[in-house]
């Protein structure tokens, strides 16, 4: 009898913070089911993800769980796999990977949906052969995922770029919309810091040539600085609802980038050096299933959930 030749199939768990999306699937030629949750409490919306990685169980060797932070990510903490100072109200201190991978039976990987996209985008995108790569998404928050030899960078937790203080334009006194460091690359640069910025109901209703771009390419340029002088990324790769639509903003940022550097640091050859994600808006799901291919043992290698913390 021939040996059966389908592709190993994987769960995974986008967590954002208006909807949650699973997919079942190998990579993204071979997507078998999708389904979006709307995420509202805790209880509601993970009971719901719940319900239906269980209908698709046991049909799956791992699951990833890609979620919006901060999150606890140190195996060795009793708070691992659960969400941390979050402002989003309700979901502080919630059990996210408990809750989903328990008696699944398979192992559970758990990281910040950038760094999942990141993976993605290393795997099947914009970063295929790099082993050093940052995805950065402007929506309604920044966030960094930072990929170094491989893997996501870690010390006590995880990457938070985006909120790193930058300098600012010259003359620019603008207060800034984060509710932690008021102006950090979020709070510069974010789409609800530029609708607020601008007296607009959202950052969508400005025309490309309005001024606040100025302060937006500006922000980003420096994230970009820091990136390269702190990482260097081969290639960095920023997506995003409001970088989506306005395709002026890379080649805007990239220049930036350079006069920024002023010749200290050469980008690598072969540009452009600040690309868009090749994903689309499937960089966050599949972000879930790259993080649990990696969490997957090899064939022929059996290990229980909990030692792939």
């Amino acid at each position: 009898m021939a040996e059966d030749q389908s592709p190993e199939l994987f769960a995974g768990v986008e967590l954002g913070g208006t909807k949650c999306v699973c997919l079942l699937a190998s990579g993204p030629a071979d997507i078998r089911a999708r389904e979006t949750v709307p995420t509202t409490t805790p209880a509601e919306t993970l009971g719901a993800l719940r319900a239906r990685l269980e209908q698709w169980a046991p049909g799956f060797a791992a699951l990833g769980i890609a979620s919006f932070g901060p999150l606890d990510l140190d195996p060795a903490s009793p708070g691992w796999g659960r969400i941390a100072a979050t402002p989003k109200p309700g979901w502080r201190g919630i059990d996210v990977a408990g809750t989903l991978g328990a008696a699944l039976g398979v192992p559970v990987a758990f990281d910040t949906d950038v760094n999942g996209a990141a993976l993605a985008e290393i795997e099947w995108g914009a970063g295929r052969g790099l082993t050093d790569f940052a995805y950065v998404t402007v929506g309604t928050g920044i966030g960094v995922g930072l990929i170094v030899g491989g893997r996501p960078t870690r010390g006590f937790g995880h990457c938070e770029l985006g909120h790193l203080r930058v300098p600012r334009l010259p003359g620019d006194a603008w207060p800034g919309a984060c509710p932690y460091h008021r102006d950090c690359v979020e709070g510069l640069a974010a789409g609800g810091a530029i609708a607020r910025r601008a007296g607009v109901a959202a950052a969508a209703d400005l025309p490309d040539d309005h001024s606040v771009w100025d302060g937006v390419v500006h922000a980003l340029a420096q994230l970009c600085h820091a990136l390269v002088c702190a990482a260097a990324p081969c290639r960095i790769a920023i997506g995003g609802g409001i970088v989506a639509g306005r395709p002026f903003l890379l080649p805007r940022i990239e220049a930036t980038l350079i006069e920024s550097l002023a010749g200290y640091v050469t980008l690598p050859a072969g540009g452009p050096y600040v690309v868009a994600p090749e994903l689309g808006e499937l960089a966050g799901p599949l972000g879930a299933i790259a993080l649990a291919r990696a969490a997957s043992p090899p064939a022929g290698v059996h290990e229980s959930p909990s030692s792939r913390r």
